[in-house]
């Protein structure tokens, strides 16, 4: 028993010294891992960095207009305000309001039947005074032929001669009343004067009117064509050319954000006077306005087509940037890099400029990740739109 009890105490001795042995050797194998010298490998060879990614566009060769720009106010091509020119009680208003109407429609009718009586009394004073100078005439007949025969004396054909001449006086006289009364009459039916627009209503039905007081029944509009009175400094259209007087210049109405479109028309007159406060001048264009965009009292911007630069260098104008010495725009060279070449800007329509002096025919220029350049980068194109064919040019 005693042999069986020191031979298991032996054997967990054993164990733990083997297994002291193992962790030791392990622990040592770690250390040599961690301060062996690291095993020599390739050389890493740097990545070159990658260029600037930008988006190009070449320059291209078009017609480009040359225009005056201004402000405009919108004018109707005419206006009437509608007023009666005699007096009485509108009985009858025969349009509506904002309605479309032709020169001649009838608007409103004031009472006729006054003015029916007194051309009824012309026309009986008339047919009266025609009454007695038909008696006067036969009477200067008879007495024409008494005289002949000294049955009348000269003196009574002389009297009857004046009478005839009494009576056709009166007969013209009745003959100009009826005039007048005929137009008064027809002065109760109101018309429109143009084709127009009407407005809104400003006198009722059943409202008595005079002609002294100027009442206006409505105002009547013409939109097509119309007009728009612009603003240019005299200076400019001055150097474009524009004398006074009659001048037949195309003309661009646009919105107020200066871009979308509203109608296309010529300008007509160049006032003949300065303002001499702001050194401007007026010019009168007028516009068909059929889709009927431009209404009176509205701004519009306008641009005046003075002269067309034929086959001339033009870029979006994102490309060009304003610096401290110049006008300048970023180009791709060859070797896909970009610098910057001062130009000299002229004129800007829609999206592009007009470049006159700079850049040639061909030449991409950056239109979209400049402010990522230094004089001299390395650039990457990543968009490049395609270029317009030669039928375009």
């Amino acid at each position: 028993m005693a042999l069986r009890v020191v031979l298991v105490m032996t054997g967990v001795v054993a164990l733990v010294v083997g297994g002291l042995v193992y962790f030791q050797a392990l622990s040592l194998k770690q250390v040599t891992r961690v301060w062996h010298p690291a095993t020599p490998t390739a050389a890493i060879v740097p990545t070159p960095p990658a260029g600037v990614p930008l988006v190009v566009a070449a320059a291209r060769i078009e017609d480009v207009p040359i225009y005056l720009s201004g402000i405009g106010t919108v004018q109707a091509y005419n206006t009437v305000n509608v007023q009666t020119q005699v007096d009485g009680q509108i009985s009858r208003i025969l349009f509506r309001e904002g309605q479309d109407v032709k020169a001649g429609d009838k608007l409103a009718i004031i009472d006729p039947r006054p003015y029916q009586a007194q051309l009824q009394q012309q026309i009986a004073a008339r047919m009266r005074d025609l009454a007695l100078l038909q008696g006067a005439r036969l009477d200067l007949v008879r007495y024409a032929e008494l005289v002949k025969k000294d049955y009348a004396t000269q003196q009574q054909v002389d009297q009857e001669q004046a009478q005839v001449g009494r009576y056709e006086g009166a007969v013209a006289n009745d003959e100009a009343q009826i005039a007048y009364a005929q137009t008064q009459l027809g002065f109760t039916s109101m018309t429109s004067p143009i084709d127009g627009r009407v407005g809104i209503r400003q006198v009722d039905v059943g409202n008595f009117v005079r002609a002294a007081q100027g009442t206006t029944i409505v105002v009547v509009t013409q939109l097509q064509p119309i007009s728009v009175i612009f603003t240019v400094s005299a200076a400019a259209a001055e150097r474009g050319g524009l004398d006074l007087g009659i001048a037949h210049v195309p003309v661009i109405a646009l919105a107020q954000d200066n871009t979308t479109e509203l109608d296309r028309g010529t300008t007509d007159v160049v006032d003949n006077m300065v303002d001499q406060t702001t050194g401007t001048i007026k010019l009168k264009a007028n516009f068909p306005n059929e889709a009927l965009k431009l209404w009176p009292g509205n701004f519009v911007n306008g641009r005046l087509i003075v002269d067309t630069h034929q086959g001339a260098v033009t870029v979006p104008s994102v490309a060009v940037r304003h610096g401290p010495r110049c006008d300048f725009a970023w180009i791709v060279r060859a070797d896909q890099t970009a610098v910057t070449r001062c130009v000299t800007v002229g004129q800007t329509f829609a999206d592009r400029t007009l470049i006159e002096k700079g850049l040639a025919k061909g030449t991409e220029v950056v239109v979209d990740g400049q402010y990522r350049l230094d004089e001299g980068s390395k650039v990457e194109i990543t968009h490049r739109p395609p270029a317009r064919s030669a039928s375009s040019d």
